[in-house]
């Protein structure tokens, strides 16, 4: 899931002009300054830059490149710069995916789990792509398949999670691990997430943080009325379903937060591991980028470590 690869794209394009692609949460104006400031540094150093055609006005950018929000955008490109919080980045993985493109996030948000610096670390980050000194690192997705009636109603995927919530009265689901039936809850709704989505919605639903490289799916009952409803993390290679009783109102599918579906009484959601993964750029030899997955849970969610001596040498 977690498979690393030296970015190195410097070296790999040398007969090539590098094309990086830079987009930003322009309602933001930190977001708008940083992205030029980015662009900017990115063209004296001869890479080659694209901005998205609706984001092209407000950045106001002369010398970049402008191109439309499609697959069109990543051909050639070696990297994506996004500038902005965890949902910033989540609507930039849906053009990065099928693309195969990395993505180095640089948080502008609150907590911003998904990004790889900080504001603050702007001139590092630029400085490191320039000298193509990142490594790319792969991590797991699901693909979600609803049914009903043995039709298929949609097909999408996530990065971080689907849940199935309630559309207006309390859900009446039934969950289901690898063919067999596991519990049935009167809940508000039902997580299924990558370890990437641990630290997301399924964190707040009650669920546990995995580490990234850690391959397991995780099935998180949200506000269930039973005994019996606990987090549960399962196999990578477990198919999760959720079958939505027929006398029950109707529910929604949300993926990442960005795509909905309407799922009616009867319906059943079936989520698996995805086979293609989303690809996140960790950059080298930068303080304060790169760190343990644990110096950023500490960083996010301010955790007290005061008094920690580390393992005390003996000789």
């Amino acid at each position: 899931m977690n498979a690393m690869s030296t970015g190195g794209a410097a070296g790999d394009r040398a007969d090539a002009k590098r094309t990086v692609l830079v987009t930003a949460h322009t309602g933001r104006d930190a977001a708008v300054r940083s992205a030029r400031l980015v662009v900017e540094r990115l063209i004296e150093a001869g890479i080659n830059v694209r901005v998205l055609d609706e984001e092209a006005a407000e950045l106001g950018l002369v010398h970049a490149e402008v191109v439309p929000e499609n697959g069109a955008a990543l051909e050639g490109a070696e990297l994506i710069i996004v500038l902005g919080g965890d949902g910033t980045l989540l609507r930039a993985a849906e053009l990065a995916r099928p693309a195969a493109v990395p993505l180095l996030g640089v948080n502008l948000g609150h907590v911003g789990f998904l990004a790889e610096a900080e504001v603050e670390d702007l001139a590092s980050v630029v400085d490191r792509v320039v000298e193509g000194s990142y490594e790319v690192e792969k991590r797991m997705t699901v693909e979600v398949v609803v049914r009903l009636n043995g039709s298929v109603l949609a097909r999408t995927w996530a990065l971080n999670e689907a849940s199935v919530e309630k559309k207006d009265r309390m859900l009446e689901v039934v969950a289901e691990i690898d063919g067999r039936p596991l519990s049935r809850w009167g809940c508000d709704g039902v997580i299924c997430a990558t370890p990437t989505g641990s630290t997301a919605y399924a964190f707040s639903a009650g669920g546990p943080v995995v580490w990234p490289e850690v391959e397991a799916l995780l099935l998180v009952p949200n506000s269930a009325h039973a005994l019996f409803a606990r987090p549960m993390v399962v196999s990578p290679k477990s198919t999760l379903a959720l079958e939505i009783l027929p006398e029950t109102s109707a529910g929604v599918l949300w993926c990442d937060g960005r795509r909905r579906f309407d799922i009616p009484p009867g319906a059943r959601v079936e989520v698996r591991r995805g086979e293609v993964p989303v690809r996140l750029a960790r950059l080298l030899g930068v303080e304060a980028t790169g760190a343990p997955f644990t110096d950023r849970l500490v960083a996010k969610f301010g955790l007290p470590v005061q008094g920690w001596r580390g393992r005390v040498r003996t000789g």
